[in-house]
């Protein structure tokens, strides 16, 4: 090869690298985002109005989008989903942040928060009986059976919180753990005899049996009461963050889409089994699209005055 020859090639050669190396700002695009570590994630759920922007996000492709697939685990309720977390067996779960504030308080777990998912409003998180009880007011709860989808979480620091405001003594009340499904028979058979509910039971239940409110506890102190987020473990956090991103920013979307009450709606008939006559009327909370600590920093505060948290924890420190 002459040297005019090689000349040539090695000015093609640099300007070929030179092109390519830099052709996402030549051509104004972004590199393509690396892939997942994983492609697929376990995520904790429970069959409750909370949740309908994961199914929102799986109906729109949202998760696809972004390279992830989500396999959903049936859990009883945010505490339930930890041991999951721990051992291995979920990825991430939904869980109220109660439950999340209290392992990580306790050390029970190394949590790292990755989404917010619901927030209280009134009318929303009901105490509620069947319409020939003895309970007819807060301070009827007391030395009462309560049914919570699981002790020590959200529902029970609500029912603490709301009945303190209302000056009953919430230390009585004899909290009984089970699914928010099998709520609405049991106090039909007076197991218990009252519960907290959530939609879509409240409806089905005012609808099904007639049920009736003796406490909203989204209220004084519990008022904006964030209610439930989604939470991994350290562990898995560091060993899959972009798998991580990629899950958040798809359900992220998917919260500020069921902002939008249709698209909730259009969901919960499917994974809920709610009838299209009662996704129609159900009473919604928030669906937050960001953290906000400040907010959860409350639900330490709220949590230590009703006795259900005597250890510091920084819910700051749990983001990722």
């Amino acid at each position: 090869m002459t040297r005019p020859r090689r000349a040539f090639v090695g000015a093609l050669a640099a300007t070929l690298i030179t092109t390519v190396s830099g052709c996402g700002l030549l051509s104004g695009e972004q590199p393509a985002t690396p892939g997942v570590e994983q492609a697929k994630v376990r995520l904790g759920v429970v069959p409750i109005i909370d949740i309908a922007p994961v199914h929102i996000a799986i109906k729109k492709g949202y998760f696809r989008d972004e390279g992830v697939e989500v396999e959903l685990k049936s859990i009883q309720g945010g505490a339930a989903g930890i041991p999951g977390l721990v051992n291995g067996e979920l990825d991430v779960t939904f869980g109220n942040w109660v439950s999340f504030l209290a392992a990580q308080a306790k050390g029970v777990a190394d949590l790292k928060l990755v989404a917010d998912a619901y927030r209280g409003r009134p009318d929303m998180f009901l105490v509620m009986t069947t319409p020939d009880s003895a309970v007819k007011t807060p301070a009827d709860l007391a030395g009462r059976k309560v049914g919570v989808n699981t002790r020590a979480n959200v529902a029970e620091l609500a029912v603490r919180a709301a009945m303190k405001a209302k000056g009953a003594d919430a230390n009585t009340v004899q909290f009984t753990e089970m699914a928010f499904p099998d709520m609405q028979a049991a106090l039909q058979r007076k197991d218990i005899e009252a519960a907290l509910l959530v939609e879509p039971f409240i409806t089905r239940a005012v609808r099904e049996i007639g049920a009736v409110p003796v406490l909203d506890t989204i209220t004084g102190e519990a008022t904006d009461l964030p209610i439930a987020g989604y939470a991994t473990s350290a562990k898995f956090a560091q060993q899959n963050p972009k798998t991580v991103d990629a899950f958040r920013r798809a359900l992220v979307r998917a919260q500020r889409d069921a902002g939008d009450t249709a698209e909730v709606q259009s969901v919960v008939t499917g994974y809920a089994k709610v009838d299209p006559s009662i996704a129609g009327v159900l009473r919604l909370g928030l669906y937050p699209s960001g953290i906000d600590v400040e907010r959860l920093k409350g639900v330490v505060t709220l949590m230590k005055a009703n006795g259900m948290l005597t250890e510091d924890v920084d819910p700051g420190r749990m983001l990722l």
